[in-house]
């Protein structure tokens, strides 16, 4: 077989454990297999441009955990599974050994050659073996402690919005981040306008918090400036919330200048807008965020949890103005205490050294790949979607139930979400939400996608027969 070289030269962290890490999802793979001979210590070393002993110490480690033996003067070989034992999964393997499950949540797909487990395990390594070691196993500042504020405030600004460590806080996810805006900024009894279908999180804290959710009518580019207009005359609003690139469930993506539309009516209304930018990085060519334009008025949430992996928990919070700041971080402090520190340790460093591009680059490639599957089993015109996202908005038919569709899609493993889940008022949207990301293969993704084409366009009146 050709000699093996792992793929480590953006990966962040000790090489030895770049490498083995590498050798570890490369089995799990199958691009190697069991009884496959390693290059020879002083080969890998200088196809690496590595010293030798960089090589040694990692062929170390990856005996230590099981991956390989060595066999004297014939050299390492890749060592066969121990009956019983769990083997590593990568991504791929991962949905063939555990059985999908829908928690209802959209989640980022797992890229086909995924770098994230491996930039992971050699981050969280790095940050162990450094000075910060300790720092970094304590309870941290409310809103994060300084550098990851500092990371997150220069991350923001790539994108044109005004940001320092004192406006952006570091949070336990998106979720956190809302749940403190909403705290800091609203009372109950005020009215907050958003999509007439919109992300349920949000409708939940609202409601939670006895704030009165009043839905606004959208269009192809989401909410529509002058249903803004009448509704601040109307209902006296005191903010706007919603999600302008890549809407969460619509897919609407507001341009420019529908999104400078809504600023102009939030400043003649003097309201603040509660910037939901779950997806806005995933796209090749994000549109500026509305925090740019109005950075006075708006309250900008950027989570890694949908551009890269829920896993992480970090999402980053900026605030109007350094007092708004102050507040929301004693708010967090109160509901989640802090960010997880180590996790808010290796988003610092991805944000600093690039890895982060790298890991949203892979997403984005399997949601195209993801999508190109789309468009081959479903019609045009019977669904929405953005170019680079993982989500459809497909209406259903007349009379179609939701119930019934997502019933006879469930063991398939796809997400699916009816619409009434979504809506901020009485009517219902008569449309599924379908996730195309998550655990499922492309393989598993074309078989749910094929039968749900043949529900909703191919079933006739009855979607399963009657016992």
């Amino acid at each position: 077989m050709p000699m093996w070289v792992p793929e480590i030269h953006d990966v962040a962290g000790p090489r030895y454990l770049a490498i083995s890490a590498a050798l570890a999802r490369d089995i799990a793979a199958g691009r190697l297999r069991a009884g496959d001979r390693l290059p020879a210590q002083r080969d890998l070393a200088e196809a690496l441009a590595l010293d030798l002993g960089t090589i040694t110490r990692a062929y170390a480690e990856a005996r230590r955990t099981g991956l390989i033996d060595a066999d004297g003067r014939r050299g390492s070989f890749v060592r066969a599974p121990v009956a019983g034992a769990t083997q590593p999964a990568s991504g791929a393997g991962l949905s063939a050994e555990i059985a999908p499950f829908d928690t209802g949540m959209n989640l980022p797909p797992l890229p086909a050659d995924s770098t994230l487990g491996a930039r992971y395990a050699a981050s969280l390594q790095a940050i162990l073996d450094g000075p910060a070691a300790a720092n970094r196993l304590q309870y941290q500042p409310a809103g994060g402690a300084q550098v990851d504020r500092v990371a997150g405030a220069r991350w923001l600004g790539l994108r044109g919005i005004p940001a320092d460590a004192d406006t952006v806080l570091v949070t336990s996810g998106g979720q956190n981040a809302l749940h403190a805006i909403a705290t800091a900024l609203l009372k109950p009894g005020d009215a907050v306008g958003t999509g007439c279908v919109t992300y349920p999180g949000w409708l939940a804290i609202a409601r939670r918090r006895g704030q009165r959710v009043v839905p606004l009518a959208m269009d192809e580019e989401g909410i529509c400036p002058d249903a803004l207009d009448r509704a601040c005359a109307a209902e006296g609003l005191r903010a706007l919330y919603l999600v302008p690139g890549n809407d969460n469930p619509t897919t609407a993506t507001m341009g420019a200048e529908r999104r400078a539309g809504i600023v102009e009516v939030a400043r003649r209304h003097d309201i603040a807008v509660i910037e939901d930018d779950a997806y806005g990085w995933l796209s090749a060519a994000p549109t500026v965020p509305l925090a740019a334009l109005a950075p006075e008025r708006v309250w900008h949430v950027a989570s890694l949890a949908k551009i890269i992996s829920p896993a992480l928990r970090i999402a980053y919070l900026r605030a109007p103005d350094l007092g708004h700041g102050w507040r929301l971080g004693a708010d967090m402090h109160e509901t989640a205490i802090m960010p997880p520190p180590l996790n808010s340790a290796i988003a610092t460093q991805w944000l600093e050294d690039g890895s982060w591009a790298r890991l949203v680059e892979e997403v984005r490639q399997e949601c195209h790949a993801r999508q190109q599957i789309v468009r081959e089993i479903l019609p045009p015109g019977s669904y929405r979607a953005a170019k680079d996202g993982y989500h459809l908005w497909v209406p259903l038919p007349p009379a179609m139930p939701a119930h019934a569709v997502m019933a006879a899609l469930a063991p398939t493993g796809l997400s699916v979400v009816s619409g009434e889940g979504f809506a901020a008022g009485p009517d219902v949207a008569a449309a599924l939400r379908v996730s195309i990301g998550g655990s499922l293969s492309r393989e598993q993704l074309a078989r749910a996608l094929a039968l749900l084409d043949t529900l909703l366009h191919h079933s006739g009146p009855r979607l399963a027969p009657l016992v």
